[in-house]
């Protein structure tokens, strides 16, 4: 079963969220356990909604064992150092995927 990694991030004021979120995409590129990678920046809902999160950051992986093998891959490892150096608050989300309506391509 296919598992999602899920983060939501406030980065901390000053941070270049451009230059984190590229190296998290040469991240996911590098380690093919990634299946898949989106993230996106919040469209301005409602402060109390967000709390403050800006930007939202999805991986899957086609099992619980890949997701371990990525947590302990040297480059994840290498890059969380980074992104918790720029990270204000987050919010981590792993959970096995279930799909009631599949992606259709437009």
């Amino acid at each position: 079963m296919a598992v999602k990694h899920f983060v939501l991030i406030r980065f901390k004021e000053g941070t270049s969220a451009e230059e984190i979120i590229k190296k998290m995409e040469e991240m996911a590129l590098e380690i093919d356990k990634v299946k898949s990678f989106e993230w996106g920046q919040d469209l301005e809902s409602e402060e109390m909604l967000r709390q403050g999160f800006t930007h939202a950051f999805s991986l899957t992986f086609e099992s619980k064992e890949e997701f371990v093998a990525f947590s302990q891959h040297p480059t994840h490892l290498a890059f969380a150092e980074i992104l918790l150096s720029a990270v204000e608050k987050a919010i981590v989300f792993d959970f096995p995927v279930v799909q009631v309506k599949p992606l259709i391509n437009a």
